[in-house]
């Protein structure tokens, strides 16, 4: 599975298995770091293997420009993007 910095993928694994996240940065193959701005602050990531996740058709493009760009992804920004994503679903 191929990940970037901005995907939304959930965890398929884990106490926090069926949870979104927002991939913050690739850390090799096998691991990435990722957030979700409420458990999993941006300060604090956590570093995740990549068979544990599952991607989904969603790339949080604000937070992927602001990656891109060197700009400060903050908390609200992903908590944004992923309660977007959950209305979307619930739709």
């Amino acid at each position: 599975m191929e990940l970037s910095a901005g995907d939304v993928v959930y965890s398929k694994a884990g106490r926090d298995k069926g949870k979104n996240f927002v991939v913050m940065e690739i850390v090799d193959e096998q691991y990435v770091f990722i957030c979700d701005g409420n458990l999993r602050k941006v300060d604090k990531p956590k570093k995740k293997k990549v068979k544990h996740l599952g991607k989904t058709a969603v790339t949080a493009n604000l937070v992927k420009e602001k990656l891109q760009s060197g700009t400060r992804v903050t908390n609200p920004d992903l908590r944004k993007v992923l309660s977007e994503l959950e209305l979307s679903a619930n739709i």
